[in-house]
């Protein structure tokens, strides 16, 4: 290979690798008129798990927003497949990416099929030649099929916020024409489920991740699930100085750490699967 195209080869893989990214360079975490919560210099790949971690206030929900394109840095960027997601509209993002907010209260009494059937929207234009199936096999994949006439407000919780797991998964269910990677953004999933369902969920979105190539980003609060299912965390705390970038799951989450960040004393053990998990307690 001559020079030239050496070049040019080490520039296609560079666009391929950026591609897959969701870059955030110098990302001021915070909302306007208070206090910059932290500066986050990181990338986040596609066919991973990462987790949000940190206390309550440390700007987790904020971050997550950004990263979705919903909220505008303090400062710094997000960029997707190496744009910044500000650059791309409004109908090409919603394609990419889906984003299962904490707040998933409906306005309207609609059914959870007309909710899970809201998340194929942004594909209303150039429709699947699945499209009939795509929400059924979303409610299936997320438990909730057996509700599909049901009014979303008349559910409990943890089912509700499982109707709202299948819509976004019906947004992105399908890999883009173009081969971009697709993400899906989730802010404490996990928050109204039960233990079992805690599991199904991060289980199916890390299946996701592994099989199909899709970026997920999960604001957890349980350190045991993150370190069961996330590769990758990402830990904002007003205590941590500096940058806050990203580590694998079980080097970040160590008991000095954990004390440090959380105030509580941990003590590790082995799960009978061989996945490393803590005993916490107040110290």
């Amino acid at each position: 290979m001559n020079a030239v195209a050496a070049a040019n080869a080490t520039v296609a893989t560079a666009n391929a690798n950026a591609a897959d990214l969701l870059v955030c360079d110098q990302l001021g975490v915070g909302v306007p008129g208070r206090p910059l919560l932290a500066t986050v210099h990181t990338q986040l790949a596609a066919g991973r798990v990462t987790a949000i971690l940190g206390p309550n206030g440390a700007g987790k929900s904020t971050l997550l927003a950004m990263l979705s394109g919903q909220r505008a840095p303090r400062s710094g960027q997000v960029r997707l497949g190496g744009r910044p997601v500000s650059g791309h509209s409004t109908p090409a993002l919603a394609r990419q990416r889906a984003v299962l907010p904490q707040d998933t209260a409906v306005a309207f009494d609609f059914t959870v099929q007309e909710v899970v059937e809201m998340g194929r929207f942004p594909h209303r234009q150039q429709p699947s030649r699945h499209e009939a199936l795509i929400v059924g096999q979303a409610m299936e994949a997320t438990g909730v099929a057996h509700l599909a006439g049901r009014s979303i407000n008349t559910l409990s919780g943890g089912e509700r916020a499982r109707s709202h797991l299948a819509r976004a998964l019906a947004q992105i269910w399908e890999p883009l024409p173009d081969g971009a990677p697709r993400w899906l953004l989730l802010d404490e999933p996990t928050a109204a489920l039960d233990l079992a369902h805690q599991h199904h969920t991060l289980a199916l979105v890390r299946r996701w991740a592994v099989e199909q190539g899709v970026g997920v980003v999960a604001v957890l609060h349980d350190l045991n699930l993150a370190l069961r299912y996330a590769h990758d965390s990402l830990l904002l705390a007003p205590c941590l100085p500096g940058p806050r970038s990203m580590d694998a799951t079980i080097r970040l989450l160590t008991p000095a750490t954990i004390a440090q960040v959380w105030g509580v004393h941990s003590t590790p053990v082995l799960a009978a699967d061989g996945v490393p998990q803590y005993l916490v307690a107040a110290q």
